[in-house]
């Protein structure tokens, strides 16, 4: 049996394990499992391995994808340079870590970039920040985030910060905070939302809900509106291809 799986805090909302069960099921491969492993603590990842000697490839979720990297063999030269992870495959019998992230967003934005998203403001700091500000910058594209606990940076503000100068400024919103994912769905990133507008971007990569909150609000300032489903796929076909490609026994 090859088994694959997933590992986070929470993963009642995931959508992993009935994507790759299907992919099994249309592929006839009746030999490959894939399970959630909610992991109370990254320290739990260890016995985690030890108990499923079967594992073939793992994928790394909220809030995991920055400190799962001291517990990993190797790192992948874009996970290296991102500093998150959310994809690991076993490749002579040590664990590597990917980042595919950056592939689902890179791909799933690029239809919907032009002229007036020069800059970017990122909602969040974690590991799913920095895929995506990886991608944005890759293309040319000026990064800045917002934080609720801001660090005294240059590119950092806080919520409080965010006003219709800001955002006039800033074309581009990226929400990569687990803000409105299913069951939470009545919360938003704290954002004045009135000053968007039709040239707005506003992209989230949460997918469960189909359309969040901080997306119903941006729609109605008539933004362009895009939620992580596509990014989901693409990511998880990523990961599927490395683990087909780096397993060596």
């Amino acid at each position: 049996m090859k088994q694959f799986g997933l590992i986070g805090r929470s993963l009642s909302h995931s959508f992993s394990k009935s994507y790759f069960e299907k992919k099994f099921n249309d592929l006839q491969l009746k030999d490959h499992s894939f399970e959630n492993f909610e992991l109370a603590t990254i320290e739990d990842f260890k016995p985690l391995l030890k108990n499923n000697p079967n594992l073939n490839g793992v994928s790394v979720t909220i809030p995991y994808k920055e400190t799962i990297m001291p517990f990993l063999d190797e790192l992948s030269m874009e996970a290296k340079e991102i500093g998150a992870v959310n994809c690991i495959s076993f490749k002579n019998r040590k664990l590597m870590g990917h980042n595919t992230d950056v592939y689902g967003f890179s791909q799933s934005i690029k239809p919907f970039l032009d002229a007036n998203h020069e800059r970017a403001l990122i909602l969040g700091t974690g590991g799913a920040s920095k895929a995506v500000a990886y991608a944005l910058k890759k293309v040319g594209v000026e990064v800045y985030f917002v934080s609720s606990s801001p660090k005294k940076t240059e590119n950092t503000f806080s919520y409080a910060e965010i006003n219709d100068r800001i955002l006039n400024a800033f074309k581009l919103i990226v929400n990569t905070t687990p803000l409105g994912t299913f069951p939470k769905t009545n919360e938003c990133p704290p954002l004045p939302y009135e000053f968007l507008t039709p040239l707005h971007l506003a992209y989230d990569l949460v997918y469960n809900p189909a359309e969040t909150l901080f997306l119903k609000k941006a729609k109605e300032q008539g933004a362009i509106s895009v939620n992580g489903v596509s990014m989901l796929h693409l990511q998880a076909e990523k990961s599927w291809e490395i683990w087909n490609s780096s397993n060596e026994y």
